[in-house]
């Protein structure tokens, strides 16, 4: 499967931090960011979800959601949530179902070893639930801001 700019996003529903859940259906109507990252409280995953966390107001002003996947559980999430003071919901994709919906899990090479993991991406979705943008192997510096930028676009 796979989810490229100008498709529908894949239909999801995952519990989040602070209780409750995250869904596709609940978000129709208006544009949200769904971005995967591969583990909470990793020196990158926090880098990414603190920019996210410091440029939230300008993304609410747009009234956009900001939602970050992994395969953690909410209740590392709610610590990751607490111990950065994070302003927006973290997902959990424990069983991998929304990660391979979006074509996120990967193979991935580290010091030589083979693994499975999240490939770090993000996707912007319009309000009729189509992906307007898709940045792949994220590179953490400045993407909020050309996220951000993208939203501005919509």
């Amino acid at each position: 499967m796979s989810a490229d700019v100008g498709d529908k996003a894949p239909n999801f529903s995952m519990p989040a931090s602070g209780g409750g859940d995250v869904s596709s259906q609940a978000l129709a109507g208006r544009p949200f960011v769904l971005y995967f990252y591969p583990k909470d409280d990793t020196p990158g995953c926090t880098k990414e979800a603190c920019g996210f966390r410091d440029a939230l107001p300008d993304f609410s002003a747009l009234n956009v959601d900001v939602i970050g996947v992994s395969k953690d559980t909410v209740a590392k999430h709610d610590k990751f949530t607490a111990k950065y003071d994070l302003n927006f919901r973290l997902a959990s994709d424990e069983d991998g179902a929304v990660c391979e919906a979006f074509d996120v899990w990967k193979e991935k090479r580290m010091y030589g070893r083979t693994y499975m993991g999240i490939e770090r991406s993000t996707f912007l979705v319009d309000g009729n639930g189509i992906i307007r943008q898709a940045w792949r192997k994220v590179r953490v510096p400045n993407h909020v801001d050309a996220v951000l930028a993208a939203v501005k676009e919509l």
